[in-house]
């Protein structure tokens, strides 16, 4: 190595000064010059602190790590370097094509950052406004189911009202009702009429007709009378059944349309006028030919030969003409009143759409801080 070359050099320096000094001096004067000299080449050529070269001499192998090192003087260079200042072990072992590289950050030039054309963005604009604008279909199907069923739910609710004790005793004791030419007084009439208004509201069977008689023994109502009320009865209660589904489906109406402000009241006015129409069109027919109109009524529930009975059957001495007449007027007047009513309150005016919006938008202001939160 050039440790031990630098070392040998001083020796042979050392060993020439004491040869040529042997013959005119002393022999101490010859070794302190040789120490001199040897101490003088040391100097200036002093012993590397790490490997002297990035290449091992071909005489030793080449270390896998260098092994650590003195800091070399800060006045003198390690041989075979040719830098002004140490540099890293890395650097000086790394290739120079594996030297490391700056890192740039890429330009905002990605799809991403770049904005879309004005036009672009107006179209992509107006489609959210669209969407945001856009209401659910559920609502408005419940909707339409309420504008089609509201007018049997409120027909039921009237038949039921006028198929009672209370309007058989207001229709027998107002002024111009006919009376019985075969001899029922007006407490006959109502204590015989109540039995057949009980028996379409009660689960009897046709037996508690069947078995009533006059005081003379004879039975009140003839078999094929009995057998009517039987018919009239399940109609009766079917259209109750009815009424009471769709009642049930206006509860879970309201509750499922309460998120959708108004919805359910402008179900409700739709109804009103669907109703309103329907009655107006049915009390025009009526007008037209009651007698039409109430055999194609009683065609439509009952079988030709089951409905039709003589003047002096109880039926007919109880229920004449006139009372079917002031039952279908009563029935279409509560109907309409009703349905007149829901248009009053159901009417969108500027307050209440403002109301509207108003708890709409409080509704949609908590929703954003829920969200937030």
């Amino acid at each position: 190595m050039k440790k031990g070359s630098g070392r040998s050099d001083g020796a042979a320096a050392g060993s020439s000064a004491a040869g040529s000094s042997a013959s005119g001096r002393p022999a101490a004067e010859n070794r302190a010059g040789g120490e001199r000299a040897a101490r003088e080449a040391d100097a200036a050529h002093p012993a590397p602190s790490g490997p002297a070269s990035s290449e091992p001499a071909p005489s030793e192998p080449a270390p896998s790590e260098p092994a650590p090192s003195e800091p070399a003087p800060s006045g003198a260079a390690p041989a075979g370097r040719t830098t002004a200042g140490p540099r890293h072990l890395d650097e000086e072992t790394r290739h120079p094509e594996e030297a490391p590289r700056p890192h740039h950050e890429p330009a905002p030039t990605g799809a991403l950052n770049v904005r879309p054309p004005q036009d672009e963005v107006e179209r992509r604009t107006a489609q959210r406004d669209a969407v945001a604008r856009s209401k659910p279909a559920g609502p408005r199907v419940v909707q339409v189911l309420m504008a089609i069923l509201l007018p049997f739910l409120l027909l039921i609710a009237a038949v039921r009202l006028v198929a009672s004790p209370v309007f058989l005793w207001i229709e027998y004791y107002r002024p111009g009702f006919p009376g019985d030419g075969y001899g029922f007084t007006t407490d006959d009439r109502l204590t015989y009429g109540s039995y057949a208004v009980d028996y379409l509201a009660n689960l009897s069977g046709p037996r508690y007709l069947g078995n009533l008689v006059f005081p003379s023994g004879d039975h009140l109502f003839t078999a094929g009378e009995v057998s009517h009320m039987a018919d009239v009865k399940g109609v009766v209660f079917a259209a109750y059944a009815a009424g009471l589904v769709l009642l049930l489906f206006f509860v879970f109406a309201y509750f499922g349309l309460r998120k959708s402000k108004g919805a359910f009241v402008r179900g409700l006015f739709a109804g009103a006028f669907v109703t309103i129409g329907i009655i107006v069109a049915l009390a025009v027919l009526a007008a037209l030919g009651w007698q039409q109109f109430f055999t194609d009524f009683h065609r439509i529930f009952f079988a030709n030969g089951t409905w039709t009975f003589r003047l002096e059957d109880t039926l007919i001495r109880l229920f004449p003409g006139q009372f079917w007449i002031d039952s279908a007027l009563v029935i279409g007047v509560l109907v309409a009143l009703v349905a007149s009513l829901l248009v009053i309150f159901c009417w969108p005016t500027p307050r209440r759409r403002a109301r509207r919006l108003a708890a709409g938008d409080d509704e949609n202001a908590e929703e954003s801080s829920a969200h937030a939160e």
